[in-house]
């Protein structure tokens, strides 16, 4: 993508923060963000770059209409991420999730974007059996978090049938990598497994470990968000890498990789999630989609950057 002028909502996200670098390689970027999840830091070497705009505002507030005009793209991350946090404060998620999505399609609507990417979420299969997942497969959200999502696919799919609207939903599965942070306790698995076996300090797993994910590094899914945005397509994917780690796994690579031994310590599963989690990534790749990393040497890569930071 050259030459654009897009719009990253969420920005100085973990995932946001990555793609409005990526994008500013060849591209006017305007990033949004109020700071409730991402942070400043994430995007502090980018903030001298002439081609950036930064809007310290919630999507949920602003005039957003004003913000797109004459923008082609917008790709919307803002979001209150997190099972268990959505489960404890299912309110705020969907003010932020739904109603702040909402706001985004109909500015988007109304200023003429050429595109909206929308960020959605595995957790939208639940835990039905059937693997891997499949884009056809009927969902079954099991917290507020997950509904949220599944409405925002369903609204992108309103506004493209109804007004036109060119609208894309990645399904990200497990996304890991650089900048995301460990200290929230509602952060994701991995970073809050490194930064405790860095520590020496037992990871939590809940329930026995042998849980599956398809941990999806960053990269890939800004490699999705530009292809799908450049694409012709439109509708629901998944973005993943089709493989299956457990928990157990986990640890145990996370030990191998810093040469310790650290042993976890193993609590009550958490309501809400999910035993399974495995894509078909078949019909992204109509799209050029093609993640062809080594787990083991993206652990590699993000084990550095936390060594470096944490």
């Amino acid at each position: 993508m050259k030459t654009k002028n897009v719009v990253v909502t969420g920005g100085m996200g973990f995932i946001g923060s990555h793609l409005a670098e990526r994008l500013l390689e060849d591209n006017e970027v305007t990033v949004i963000d109020n700071e409730s999840t991402g942070k400043i830091e994430n995007i502090r070497h980018l903030l001298d770059h002439k081609n950036l705009t930064v809007i310290k505002d919630s999507i949920v507030d602003l005039n957003l209409i004003e913000i797109f005009k004459d923008k082609d793209y917008v790709f919307h991350l803002a979001a209150i991420p997190s099972v268990p946090r959505s489960v404890k404060d299912p309110f705020n998620s969907n003010n932020s999730n739904v109603t702040g999505t909402l706001n985004v399609l109909i500015a988007a609507r109304d200023a003429g974007v050429k595109k909206v990417v929308f960020s959605s979420s595995s957790s939208v299969y639940g835990d039905t059996p059937t693997l891997p997942k499949r884009e056809d497969m009927s969902i079954n959200p099991m917290s507020p978090y997950a509904i949220t999502k599944a409405t925002g696919e369903m609204y992108c799919k309103v506004f493209q049938d109804l007004y036109n609207l060119q609208t894309v939903s990645l399904r990200y599965f497990n996304v890991f990598g650089p900048r995301q942070d460990p200290n929230s306790q509602y952060a994701a698995v991995i970073p809050k497994f490194i930064t405790a076996i860095l520590n020496d300090e037992s990871p939590v797993i809940y329930g026995d470990g042998e849980q599956s994910r398809d941990f999806t590094f960053v990269k890939n899914v800004v490699d999705a968000n530009i292809l799908s945005c450049e694409s012709k397509k439109t509708g629901v994917f998944n973005i993943a890498c089709g493989r299956r780690i457990t928990i157990n796994q986990l640890a145990d690579y996370i030990n191998e990789i810093l040469g310790k031994k650290i042993k976890p310590v193993h609590a009550k599963p958490r309501p809400g999630d999910i035993k399974h989690s495995l894509a078909d990534i078949s019909r992204a790749k109509e799209f050029g989609y093609n993640p062809n990393g080594n787990f083991k040497d993206e652990l590699i890569t993000t084990l550095e950057w936390f060594k470096n930071v944490y």
